[in-house]
């Protein structure tokens, strides 16, 4: 068998690995373990607002529900990230599988007990999100080791890959559902992939932490000291700094989109809360992401990470405006299917920017930073403005509004290092 050659002075990570990922059992079972859990998490995507929707009527609560997604990455991402560093990543994740799958179940058991509130889907929407935040920190940190640094690109594409194909046909296929079911039972789908995706996790071989035997006892002084030290890791970065700004404005666009997409399903493009062209809508974005995941590692050959933020972040901006003044549904549509390439384009390629170029004793660290940034801070605020200013303005103007925001994302973007970064030889430099 060939093996991948590693670069000169890198440190060893472990036994080396097939050339190609697909020849990986590891990264097989890997990679089912994250399209289980998608397949489950894109079934509560289109369902639990549905649900809050339907319970409460109100735009506000169901623009609450997206905000609740990224939220508790404000509260617990950095220690997160610094516990998984600590820990056995592994276990990490297989036990934050395993309990997220009983949290889910318990909003289709209280709705078949007929004690089902919105107040139950909003905490434990919340929850769920919370414990997600420790699997991330594992998640992000064990990817690298598994497969390497050289092939980290090729792998989150072949991860987002899959999660694209999964937003192409599950949401047209949960819109449908939910016209002949409760979005409540519907949830039992996501129960069910979470505890499929800790059983495909648990039987991967290789290991995806290094020892840490010379890390210092656990103890509070300790845990904010090697959070100190990833967020330092972040600020100094200049690429990853300025990536970490420019997600997190783009994401405040998205998560007032989002927020707003099943009232705007409803109320403006007058295709429902449920069906086939409600779930075609939803699904649109999955074609996106999949037209990004297949094409970042040909652009890579071609492009500086850096570059590829520059030339996709202005793309995205301007398409956030046009879906919203879309005014049929199979325009928004096909309108959110190529916002969707360069939206996500932007997230992977920061994603595998950021994994490359950490140290893998702060991987887990500085890549939850990033997310709680870009992600907690950017979607969370974007849910909320989002659901105020529809409530107040219009589903419409709202979401005008929040695409021509993120064209200081574009201001931020081509005034930074990245564009010295880009025309750089060195696609790791900082």
């Amino acid at each position: 068998m060939v093996n991948v050659p590693r670069p000169q002075g890198s440190p060893q990570e472990g036994p080396q690995e097939p050339v190609r990922l697909r020849d990986d059992p590891d990264f097989r079972r890997y990679w089912l373990a994250r399209a289980l859990s998608t397949t489950g998490s894109m079934v509560t995507l289109v369902a639990l607002p549905v649900l809050v929707y339907r319970l409460s009527g109100s735009p506000f609560l169901t623009a609450l529900v997206t905000a609740l997604e990224a939220a508790p990455y404000l509260l617990a991402g950095l220690f997160a990230g610094a516990l998984a560093d600590r820990w056995n990543r592994r276990r990490v994740m297989v036990v934050a599988d395993f309990v997220n799958a009983v949290l889910i179940a318990s909003i289709p058991l209280a709705y078949w007990l007929d004690v089902l509130t919105v107040a139950q889907v909003l905490v434990i929407g919340f929850l769920v999100q919370g414990v997600a935040t420790f699997f991330d920190g594992a998640n992000f940190g064990a990817l690298p080791v598994l497969v390497g640094r050289a092939r980290v690109a090729q792998a989150n594409a072949a991860v987002w890959t899959a999660s694209s194909l999964v937003e192409l046909f599950v949401p047209p296929l949960a819109g449908l559902a939910l016209a002949v079911m409760n979005p409540a039972s519907l949830l039992v789908l996501d129960a069910l992939s979470f505890a499929a995706s800790a059983l495909a996790v648990r039987g991967i071989v290789r290991a995806m932490s290094h020892r840490r035997d010379a890390r210092a006892p656990l103890r509070p002084k300790v845990v904010f000291a090697d959070i100190a030290e990833g967020v330092r890791f972040l600020v100094n970065h200049a690429g990853v700094r300025t990536m970490t700004i420019v997600g997190a404005i783009q994401s405040f666009a998205g998560g007032g989109f989002v927020a707003l997409m099943v009232v705007w399903c409803d109320r403006v493009l007058g295709v429902g809360t449920s069906g086939l062209r409600f779930g075609l809508v939803f699904g649109a974005w999955g074609i996106g992401g999949l037209v990004a995941a297949l094409g970042l590692p040909r652009l890579l050959r071609r492009l500086q990470p850096a570059a590829i933020t520059l030339y996709a972040i202005p793309v995205s901006a301007a398409l956030g405006v046009v879906t919203a003044l879309m005014p049929t549904w199979p325009l928004a549509a096909i309108a959110l299917l190529v916002w969707g390439s360069a939206y996500v384009l932007v997230i992977v390629n920061s994603i595998s920017y950021r994994q490359q170029v950490t140290p893998e004793h702060l991987l887990g660290r500085v890549n939850t930073a990033g997310r709680m940034l870009s992600w907690g801070v950017g979607w969370t605020t974007g849910s909320i403005v989002g659901g105020v200013i529809g409530s107040q303005l219009g589903i419409r103007p709202a979401m005008v509004a929040l695409g021509v925001f993120s064209f200081t994302g574009v201001l931020v973007a081509w005034t930074s290092p990245l564009r010295r970064l880009a025309a750089s030889g060195d696609p790791l430099r900082a």
